[in-house]
């Protein structure tokens, strides 16, 4: 069932024939983008969706505008650079005790200029994964048993390992895609030891690369940034004999999401990163950004461990 997709699959065509109908989902980063599409496509299908969004009013108005005649989706407010509003959306949820079959955890930044999130934390570590990290963690107990989390991570993994400790680059020398690279990273760790907390119950966690999408995820970046990414890109994939990077859809963007969230055997993706809807294979150091595959830092257990407990001495907060 899950083996016949690949890179150019659609929302559409990884839920087809697939009624959903009964299944609540949590999406999050639904005002732009893939989250809108990811959202979209639930709906399509039967899912009740709560949709998780900074500025409420720009998800209502992007969620109109593809939802036509379905149902709306819910809204949360939910503000990942602020652990006041990460808890305040958690308790919302919590206070109103609905359940998920599924949490996609689609929101994020890229390439930010030195920031910092209202804690003070560097914005992209903040954002993609500490915000996550709390929220998620908090609202776990309304993850059904037998259901699912994907996060979405990214291949800019590959760019670089968590630094557990210089997280906010104090000591460290800031590039965007270096501390992107660190969030992302974060992102696959954690669903990694999530999944490890949280299989014996038959919840399963898996972190997915969209793909190469242009959406507002790379709006801090200028038309030379971008194509000089691109040039970068194409070096690797040629390095590692792999044809040019092309830019997905956003229906194609968000297929994989979809695919391991709904799809894919729990079993096979539980713990796992995943790309172009299947499970990725482990590659060496020298393979750059844009190549397929995973690092074996992103998975690696006691990596999963370690970042699991600095993040809650950054947050203040056990899970």
């Amino acid at each position: 069932m899950s083996g016949s997709f690949g890179a150019t699959s659609t929302t559409e065509d990884v839920l087809a024939g697939i009624n959903l109908s009964g299944k609540r989902v949590l999406v999050t980063g639904v005002s732009a983008g893939l989250g809108v599409e990811t959202a979209r496509a639930l709906v399509s299908h039967g899912a009740a969706v709560v949709g998780a969004a900074r500025d409420l009013a720009k998800a209502e108005k992007a969620m109109k505008a593809v939802l036509g005649d379905l149902p709306m989706i819910d809204l949360v407010e939910l503000d990942l650079a602020s652990l006041a509003s990460v808890r305040a959306a958690s308790d919302t949820l919590k206070g109103k005790g609905e359940t998920f079959d599924l949490v996609i955890a689609n929101a994020g930044v890229m390439a930010t200029p030195p920031m910092k999130t209202a804690d003070g934390f560097e914005m992209q570590f903040g954002t993609n994964h500490l915000g996550h990290f709390t929220f998620i963690n908090r609202i776990a107990p309304l993850i059904k048993d037998g259901g699912r989390l994907v996060m979405l991570a990214s291949s800019g993994h590959r760019f670089s390992d968590v630094n557990l400790d210089d997280p906010n680059f104090e000591t460290t020398e800031y590039t965007p895609f270096g501390a992107y690279g660190r969030s992302k990273t974060a992102n696959v760790l954690f669903a990694v030891e999530f999944d490890r907390r949280h299989k014996a119950r038959g919840v399963r966690a898996a972190a997915v690369h969209p793909g190469g999408i242009q959406t507002e995820l790379g709006r801090h970046m200028t038309e030379s940034d971008m194509a000089a990414l691109v040039e970068r890109l194409d070096a690797d994939r040629e390095k590692s004999g792999e044809p040019p990077f092309t830019f997905k859809s956003i229906p194609q963007g968000a297929a994989t999401s979809l695919w391991a969230g709904v799809v894919a055997d729990a079993d096979a993706v539980g713990g796992k990163y995943c790309e172009d809807c299947h499970v990725a294979e482990i590659v060496s150091g020298d393979v750059g950004a844009s190549a397929s595959g995973v690092r074996a830092y992103a998975l690696d257990p006691a990596n999963a461990a370690a970042l699991w407990a600095k993040s809650e001495e950054m947050v203040g907060e056990k899970f």
